[in-house]
């Protein structure tokens, strides 16, 4: 016995206000011929709306279950600061003594402090920092041949030839918080809340600062821990005196007292 599916299509015209109650026509093609049904869009309209009701009913809760037990879904919520988090007036107040330190990592730091990334209630689009106070901005380091090399430019009027160019070492003896404000500067966003981060960052040269009031709390210790060991930075043993002990690898060359011997083997080597 073989049976046979048929595709019935059903093609209904779209309906105006006009035409609530009004009877349209609905065309239903059966294998290739169109019949004309009469229905109301009124039913259609009605069997919409169940279709819709439907949808939106929950699902079965289990027994002994009601949705005024289960209270609010705190677990699914996602945290967002509110304006009280950013008020300006709670913020905390830390002082970097930037004595000794390398000027781009401190910077680094600086940046993150003014941002709020180091808390755990970090949002990229809110004002979640610290106030920060930058003391000793004349002692200052930069590795290499910055001291010497580096060129800061600044053009106000925008005229041909009215650039000015000036040294790290010039601009350290003139104004040396220039230097950390245009380092944290540029690592802070290009818009509206870099420039209100901007403001919260106070350099002074020397150790002295205005700021007492404000409580500031002194982190450079934490600021050193980080940015001291890094792969500029060399840590030179003490000498003691004594024999040395030093690893030697496989095939290594190694100058003892000015002759050149080859190891073939690896171990303690006394110098």
């Amino acid at each position: 016995m073989m049976m046979t599916t048929t595709a019935v299509c059903v093609s209904a015209p779209r309906a105006n206000a006009a035409s609530s109650g009004a009877t349209s026509g609905f065309k239903v093609a059966v294998r290739g011929a169109r019949v004309s049904v009469p229905v109301r869009m009124q039913t259609v309209r009605r069997s919409t709306q169940a279709l819709t009701t439907a949808r939106l009913l929950p699902a079965e809760l289990p027994a002994g279950v009601t949705v005024e037990k289960m209270g609010k879904d705190v677990f699914n919520s996602t945290y967002y600061p509110r304006g009280e988090d950013t008020d300006c007036s709670r913020k905390p107040w830390i002082v970097i003594d930037a004595a000794g330190l390398r000027l781009g990592r401190v910077s680094t730091l600086i940046a993150t402090y003014l941002r709020g990334g180091n808390v755990a209630t970090y949002s990229p689009s809110m004002n979640m920092g610290t106030y920060v106070v930058v003391i000793n901005a004349e002692q200052i380091l930069v590795s290499g041949k910055k001291f010497e090399d580096k060129l800061y430019r600044r053009h106000p009027t925008g005229r041909p030839g009215s650039m000015k160019i000036e040294s790290f070492k010039a601009l350290q003896a003139r104004i040396p918080e220039r230097i950390v404000e245009k380092a944290v500067r540029g690592m802070l966003p290009k818009n509206r809340m870099g420039r209100e981060l901007f403001t919260q960052l106070k350099v002074y040269e020397g150790e002295a600062h205005p700021h007492a009031a404000q409580n500031p709390v002194d982190v450079t210790a934490e600021v050193k821990a980080a940015v001291l060991l890094g792969p500029d930075d060399e840590v030179k043993p003490e000498w003691s005196g004594g024999v040395a002990a030093v690893e030697v690898d496989f095939n290594v060359d190694v100058d003892v007292v000015g002759t050149r011997q080859l190891f073939s083997g690896g171990g303690p080597v006394a110098l």
